[in-house]
């Protein structure tokens, strides 16, 4: 089984991983990767990533060997290149900026592949993120999710979760923004202020160039007072990597409102998760 999309998966299936996730977080050491060995492609410039992935292999026993993405950018067709890979890996774990590329080396492949990032989602990181709030808030789909910024790979990502999980999901930017989802889940604004009170994760990514202008930030910058007219109990999860004072602001980060950097902590238990339950269906 491949996993490219949360879109492909039900809830069931993530279910299922997040139980499975459970019993690696909680395990005593099982060589559940032993005698196999996962081919990746990350960049260099990989930080939270990479690294969850590699220790996440080792520490199941098993064995990695790294390239870097544009080892996939060559003129050999994907469909050949993942018949040759397959020879001598079990799987493919892949951050590269073309989806479409994953799709190709998928629809080739034997083994699984993973999407370790692409410039369309990233359904790790969000997966993760969801099973890390399942973690402190038990109702996890009962809450209000409201993400601020532009469309992109993140935002897109949680509009993809909030659909297969029916999560009631807000995306909070300037006008013309908006993703074009057709499902209740999604719902656009363009007034932030209006949202917070019925809000309990607020959700951010970085921002382009574009959108660090005086008028952006004085109207949807996260700041601690705005966390403030939040529900009781809110959450702020920016993505990393987060800049202080452009979509958050400096004081936010340093409240119990943020998150926590130990919040990414589930992010290598429920890649393991992952790879396990895609070797085995």
């Amino acid at each position: 089984m491949h996993y490219l999309d949360i879109s492909h998966f039900t809830s069931e299936q993530i279910r299922e991983i997040f139980e499975l996730t459970d019993q690696l977080r909680y395990r005593t050491s099982q060589p559940l990767l032993a005698g196999k060995t996962f081919i990746l492609f990350f960049p260099e410039t990989s930080l939270r990533t990479r690294i969850s992935f590699e220790k996440g292999i080792r520490e199941l026993g098993g064995q990695y060997i790294m390239f870097s993405p544009e080892a996939l950018d060559k003129k050999e067709d994907p469909g050949d290149m993942i018949r040759y890979l397959e020879n001598w890996g079990d799987g493919i774990i892949a951050r590269h900026p073309s989806y479409t590329k994953l799709e190709e080396l998928a629809a080739h492949a034997s083994i699984p592949v993973i999407n370790a990032m692409t410039a369309y989602n990233h359904p790790c990181e969000i997966l993760a993120d969801l099973y890390a709030l399942r973690t402190i808030r038990e109702h996890y789909r009962d809450l209000t999710y409201t993400f601020v910024g532009p469309a992109g790979n993140i935002s897109r990502t949680w509009m993809e979760a909030a659909k297969v999980l029916n999560l009631s999901f807000n995306h909070v930017c300037t006008a013309g923004s908006e993703m074009g989802a057709d499902t209740p889940n999604y719902i656009f604004h363009t007034d932030l202020d209006i949202i917070l009170p019925e809000s309990d994760v607020i959700l951010t990514d970085s921002l382009p160039v574009d959108y660090l202008t005086p008028e952006y930030l004085n109207s949807y910058q996260i700041t601690l007072e705005r966390m403030k007219r939040a529900k009781p109990g809110a959450l702020l999860n920016p993505c990393p990597p987060f800049f202080r004072n452009e979509e958050v602001s400096d004081d936010v980060i340093a409240s119990d409102y943020f998150a926590g950097f130990g919040f990414k902590k589930s992010l290598i238990y429920l890649q393991q998760a992952i790879l396990v339950y895609c070797l085995s269906h």
